[in-house]
This record gives C-alpha cells, sequence and structure tokens, in this order.
C-alpha cells in the first residue's frame, strides 16, 4: 500500500510539474518571447512526458521488477548436490513462507552432471545423485509453484571439471535445458580456450531470448 501511494505522489508532483512547464512556455509565446527558445523548453516537456511514459510501462511488463530471488547449491553444497537435497529445499521454500514472500528460483549449480555426454552429445544428469533425471525433478519443484535453475558454463568443461561445458553445444545445450523445462540458467566462465566472451556468450544468448528462461 505505501508504494501504491508513493507512486501516486510522485505521479500528481510529474504532472504539477509538467503543468507548470506548460503554462511557463504559453506565457512566453503571449510575450512575444524568443520562439526558438520557447520550442526548446516544449520540445524538452515532450522528452520528459515520453521518458515518464516509457518508465511506467517497463514497470507494468512485470520484467525486473526485483533481482531473480531463491536459492542456489553452490555456497553451502559445492558438489554434494542431488534431487534429494534439491526436493528438501523446495518443500522448506513453501513451509517456511517464502515463497509468499517472492522467493521463486532453485538453482542447482555444478557437478548435477555425468563427466561424459551421451552417444549423441547430449548433457546428462548424474544418474547417482540424480536418478530421477532432470525434467522430473522440474515438474516436481513446479508442483511447489517454485521455479528450476540450473548450470553450465561456456568452456569445455565447468568449473569443477566434473562435467562438460557448453562450448561448441551451445544450441543443442539451449534444447535441451528447454525440454527439461528450465528456468534459469547461470552460465559460467572456466575452461574457455582464451575465446572472446562475446563469440561464446552471444550463441547461448540468443537462444534463451527465444523461450522465458532468465540467463545468468
Amino acid at each position: 500500500m505505501f508504494m501504491k501511494l508513493q507512486y501516486s505522489y510522485l505521479g500528481w508532483n510529474f504532472k504539477f510539474s509538467i503543468m507548470k512547464r506548460l503554462v511557463l512556455c504559453f506565457l512566453m509565446l503571449l510575450s512575444n518571447a524568443n520562439s526558438s527558445y520557447a520550442s526548446l523548453v516544449l520540445n524538452r516537456t515532450e522528452i520528459v512526458m515520453f521518458r515518464e511514459q516509457h518508465r511506467r510501462t517497463m514497470l507494468d511488463n512485470g520484467l525486473g521488477q526485483t533481482p531473480p530471488m531463491g536459492w542456489n547449491s553452490w555456497n553451502h553444497f559445492h558438489c554434494d548436490v542431488s534431487e534429494d537435497l534439491i526436493k528438501q529445499t523446495a518443500n522448506a521454500m513453501v513451509s517456511t513462507g517464502l515463497v509468499d514472500l517472492g522467493y521463486k528460483y532453485i538453482n542447482i549449480d555444478d557437478c548435477w552432471g555425468e563427466l561424459n555426454r551421451d552417444s549423441k552429445g547430449n548433457l546428462v544428469a548424474k544418474s547417482s545423485t540424480f536418478p530421477s533425471g532432470i525434467k522430473a525433478l522440474a515438474d516436481y519443484v513446479h508442483s511447489k509453484g517454485l521455479k528450476l535453475g540450473i548450470y553450465s558454463d561456456a568452456g569445455n568443461q565447468t568449473c569443477s571439471k566434473k562435467m562438460p561445458g557448453s562450448l561448441g553445444h551451445e544450441v543443442q545445450d539451449a534444447k535441451t535445458f528447454a525440454s527439461w523445462g528450465i528456468d534459469y540458467l547461470k552460465y559460467d566462465n572456466c575452461e574457455n580456450n582464451n575465446i572472446d566472451p562475446k563469440e561464446r556468450y552471444i550463441i547461448l544468448a540468443f537462444k534463451c531470448i527465444n523461450r522465458p528462461t532468465k540467463c545468468f
């Protein structure tokens, strides 16, 4: 309620400021003031009005109103991550009320995959820790009203060197993540062969733009 009142207050201030500028311009024109200066003031007023309208449109589209809020496995668990841990965390996010406060993401960090890709070059969830697969885990997390994030790297291997990176497999991996229902991607920068990041990151970025996945 406070935020709504605050925005309303700012809105009235803005409208009052615009009205003052319009009155000033009108008086200048009536008193035969320099027409080019009056035109400049009017143009600046129009720009300010456009910027305010654009700002309000951006707030109304529902995007980026808060930072991505949730939980990530790395800081506490490092490579000791499993589907049981993710499910327990999802349950805890709901039972503690964090979901109601806007915490939506459960993000699996490094070490979730096998050391090697399968025969078709796809990333594979580690069978000993994610026996049900990532798709089934995503379905479980979604059933709790949460979103699932995952980890990859713009290099040959991830930073732990315990699973493949996405370098050279960007499009393939983006399709895999999409098929699993992944909502968020943490994309690291290890083992990158000293290739310019602008070359490595842009490929996956375009794939993320084409679906509602947040990529960081």
